[in-house]
């Protein structure tokens, strides 16, 4: 056996010349940072003024503290609460100077990543800072759940807004309150801060003076290169959308085609990744004839473009163009989140008007009901969007950063405040990770079709109830009697499954619930070849609970995808020869995945 000599790197050393040296840098690119968030304002493009959320923000949390302030008593339990906690954890800190074994007062939960680093624990100073910052969360939360005669939805909003100014302040965002980045600043003797500031102010620059936190290493991400890639053609397009046909890899294929209908408020490649994931290709690899639709990445022009618009420009508009395509009148039907509600009400007009031009419809955690619609309802009442119409107004559109922000925040600890103290402050740059480059790939949104989105399903819960009209149409969704898949997944923040599982008794025909595992995004892109997961399967789905249904549900290992293709061959098995892409009556525009896909907002 041979001698192998190994080479050590030297173990960085704090070097206060260089340490000096970098905190001028680290400041230059401060500075620079500041720039670009001035620039546009500098030139009168958007106008500083207190948003929306603000104001809320303070009514809300005045609306719980009129609960405490109005009761003295109250008021005094409630401090000496407080002050015993602080007192207990500023004794057994004491004792533990001394050398005494003592109990923590508290302890971070063990899914909180925040505090992994085993420092938090052996360093007794960061182990104090992390019990009182607990210990106040704790009490923040408590004010709120404790606060009598608040209104469901105050409560809600109260809980969130705790939630995100916990999150913000927490010891960990802070150099020198964070052991991990504190030992990383002075090993390299402040050069992570040059990077992190250098990176800020080209995050602020690429947002155009507003902060886009990169989650992904854009490099090696690029749409129709490395991401939605799946060979088809563009066979068709109108000012909302492009439709989409795939080059079938099978000799033989079903003979009732697939219409996919993705959200809007993203792009349709979350179902086309790197194509180990693409849901999108393992169907046509499935002898599936797939047609999917490309949203536009809408602008000012745009705005005034209608739910109603939205349905007739796109699946209806599909529809029609699939029968010139196959020679079909019926397509099977797939739609996720926000265009599963759309494909939803497309099936109650369908259904109204007596066009059978449907087999099947699927359903992607996506919502008929918003009774329990999920943190999203935190920004949904009367005031909050009556003011986003009035934004919306000068801008005709909602902006997409707006509501990546928004899907953000619902968990921000993951996919806001890690990614600051990882970029930021210790200057790593992200990896490439196709769903989070996905994820930051945000599109905008017609103001008139978002308006009346957020007011008939979120506000006012019209699908559902038979009360919301499309088209001078009254939607009854009793009367849609196809065969429906509806998948939910179980950590959904979005669309919750106890959400789905409810809005799945509003439909006239059979509905198979199926509850996959992970959430809104990794429950339902998760390819059988990874291995991943679970499914859970029950017919009864008439007046449960969702803990009940669970408790009589057989769950299943992997991925559900194989068991919904063994549905959808249940329900229509005939073949007929693979189908051409872009010839006859439809020759192709361009490639797949097309240009709208690549407009970025």
């Amino acid at each position: 056996m041979s001698d192998v000599k190994t080479e050590t790197q030297p173990k960085k050393t704090f070097d206060p010349e260089a340490f000096a040296m970098n905190l001028a840098r680290a400041m230059e690119s401060s500075g620079q940072a500041l720039a670009a968030y001035l620039k546009p304002r500098e030139n009168g493009e958007p106008k500083d003024k207190p948003p929306n959320e603000l104001g809320e923000v303070i009514k809300t949390f005045t609306t719980v503290a009129e609960y405490w302030l109005s009761d003295k008593e109250r008021t005094g339990d409630l401090q000496m609460k407080m002050g015993r906690a602080y007192l207990d954890l500023w004794g057994s800190s004491m004792r533990r100077m001394a050398g005494e074994q003592t109990k923590p007062a508290i302890e971070p939960s063990p899914r909180d990543k925040r505090f992994k680093d085993p420092e938090w624990k052996s360093n007794q100073f960061f182990d104090f800072l992390m019990q009182l910052y607990l210990l106040t969360t704790q009490w923040a939360q408590e004010l709120v759940r404790s606060a009598e005669g608040l209104d469901p939805h105050t409560r809600k909003k109260a809980e969130f807004y705790v939630q995100q100014i916990t999150n913000a302040i927490s010891p960990s965002n802070f150099v020198l309150t964070n052991p991990e980045v504190l030992r990383e600043t002075l090993a390299s003797s402040g050069d992570n801060l040059v990077r992190g500031m250098k990176m800020l102010a080209e995050d602020i620059e690429a947002g155009h003076g507003s902060l886009r936190i990169r989650q992904s290493d854009p490099s090696n991400m690029v749409v129709g290169v490395n991401m939605a890639t799946t060979p088809g053609k563009v066979i068709f397009q109108n000012d909302l959308m492009q439709l989409i046909q795939y080059t079938p890899t099978t000799e033989n294929v079903l003979r009732t085609p697939l219409l996919i209908v993705p959200p809007w408020i993203n792009k349709f490649y979350i179902l086309d990744l790197k194509p180990e994931k693409s849901y999108i290709k393992w169907c046509v690899d499935q002898g599936i004839t797939v047609f999917v639709i490309s949203w536009v990445n809408p602008d000012k022009k745009l705005g005034q473009k209608t739910f109603e618009d939205y349905m007739k420009e796109g699946p209806l508009t599909a529809m029609d163009v699939i029968e010139k395509a196959t020679g079909e009148m019926k397509v099977h039907t797939a739609g996720y989140c926000v265009g599963g509600t759309l494909l939803a009400s497309t099936l109650a007009w369908l259904a109204e008007k007596r066009r059978v031009r449907v087999t099947s419809a699927t359903f992607f955690a996506a919502q008929v009901d918003f009774t329990h619609a999920g943190d999203l309802l935190v920004f949904v009442d009367e005031d909050q969007i009556a003011a986003l119409e009035r934004d919306m107004q000068v801008s005709g559109v909602l902006e997409g950063s707006k509501m990546a922000m928004a899907f953000n925040m619902l968990r921000s600890n993951d996919l806001i405040w890690s990614y600051v103290v990882s970029n930021y402050l210790k200057g790593q740059s992200p990896t490439a990770f196709d769903l989070l480059h996905w994820n930051s790939d945000a599109t905008r949104m017609p103001a008139a079709n978002h308006s009346y989105y957020l007011r008939n399903c979120y506000l006012e819960n019209r699908l559902s109830t038979g009360s919301m009209v499309l088209d001078n149409t009254l939607l009854d969704l009793s009367k849609v009697k196809v065969p429906v898949y509806n998948l939910a997944t179980r950590e959904d923040h979005i669309a919750p499954a106890e959400s789905v599982l409810y809005g799945s008794q509003f439909f006239g025909g059979p509905v198979k619930y199926v509850l996959s595992g992970s959430g809104h995004i990794a429950g339902v892109v998760n390819p059988p070849s990874l291995g991943k997961y679970q499914f859970w399967t029950n017919d009864h789905i008439k007046d449960v609970s969702l803990a009940d249904w669970i408790t009589g549900a057989q769950e299943h290992k992997g991925s559900w995808w194989p068991d919904w293709r063994g549905w959808l061959g249940g329900i229509d098995a005939e073949e007929v020869p693979a189908r051409s892409v872009g010839t006859g009556a439809l020759p192709a525009i361009e490639d797949a995945p097309g240009s709208y896909v690549r407009v970025r907002a």
